[in-house]
């Protein structure tokens, strides 16, 4: 085989090596936010988005974040803000430690055949009998005070209330079971999760005009826009970015921007504030051009597509605002 021939055969074999990547289509990387992820979701800042089917395997974990990371506790420990654990059967301290001893006591007497109270036979004969009474009769009349009065969480809820609420007797008696096994085994009842907010068709076509609203004033280098447009962390994130360009002489545009799909993963309401996180996948036109308007990076006519997990915030009745930008996990 002849030198062109070879070279040839050379080219076609690479070329059909780099066919699957260069059909497959090429994520945006100078789009806002520069492929990063960045910012806050409130108190789920460290818990990763729930998966959908725009991001079946959730978002990355933040590059930057302004909202401080809680401590690790011990493995038993109680989060910072969080009731503390309840206490078990025999509480602690002396009580606990009588009332174990007592019914330790009880129990090897039985193994032994001398009945529960034969293993503390020389106490003091009838007296300590007696003792052993009251101590048991205080027990049960704890327990009783503890499990049935204490309790109301099954009380009341007639049908008006389920009607109103379908899922509360299930979570009342999840917190009236629970906690009642809790207590006996010494943990509390686990803390109730955020509640969530109701997202409207006019709340997902907000979404939508924030995401291209948000690339405008990239590509524009609009700061007031971005500030209007999300919260302080983030337009601090944006303003950075933008510093960095003028700093190398280029500039980002992004242009046409096509949201092809889209779906809810999480919303959830804190004090003052609403949470919405949503997956969305979108096309665009993004090129990076020098000072001179030369194209340094991208193409003009070549749509890049990107998925990404954006978290807007909002004060209850106001209107949403970007948060934090995720990328999709892979």
């Amino acid at each position: 085989m002849n030198r062109p021939i070879r070279l040839v055969a050379s080219s076609l074999a690479v070329a059909l090596l780099l066919a699957p990547v260069l059909l497959t289509p090429v994520d945006a990387l100078a789009r806002a936010g520069g492929g990063a992820s960045m910012g806050s979701r409130g108190t789920m800042t460290y818990s990763a988005p729930p998966s959908t089917q725009t991001a079946p395997y959730g978002g990355q974990q933040f590059n930057r974040s302004m909202t401080p990371q809680a401590p690790q506790g011990l493995p038993n420990s109680a989060p910072y803000g969080s009731p503390g654990r309840a206490p078990g059967l025999f509480g602690g301290g002396f009580g606990a430690g009588l009332l174990g001893g007592l019914l330790g006591a009880g129990i090897g007497g039985m193994l032994f055949g001398h009945g529960f109270f034969g293993g503390i036979s020389g106490f003091g004969g009838l007296f300590g009998f007696i003792i052993q009474i009251l101590i048991l009769a205080w027990v049960v009349r704890w327990l009783m005070r503890r499990f049935m009065g204490g309790t109301p969480s099954l009380a009341g809820i007639g049908p008006m209330a389920r009607e109103m609420n379908p899922g509360t007797t299930g979570r009342a008696m999840g917190g009236g079971l629970g906690g009642m096994m809790g207590g006996m085994m010494g943990g509390g009842a686990a803390p109730a999760g955020p509640a969530p907010v109701a997202i409207t068709p006019a709340d997902y076509q907000a979404f939508e005009q924030s995401l291209q609203a948000v690339q405008a004033a990239w590509s524009n280098h609009d700061l007031t826009a971005l500030r209007a447009l999300s919260t302080p962390e983030m337009a601090s994130y944006f303003a950075e970015q933008l510093a960095d360009q003028v700093s190398r002489g280029v500039r980002n545009i992004v242009s046409d921007v096509r949201l092809n799909r889209g779906d809810l993963a999480q919303s959830w309401s804190e004090p003052g504030r609403d949470y919405a996180t949503v997956a969305m996948q979108f096309s665009m036109i993004d090129v990076t051009q020098d000072v001179t308007g030369r194209i340094v990076d991208g193409s003009p006519s070549e749509h890049v597509t990107a998925t990404e997990i954006w978290t807007f915030v909002r004060s209850p009745g106001g209107r949403w605002i970007l948060s934090a930008i995720q990328q999709a996990a892979r």
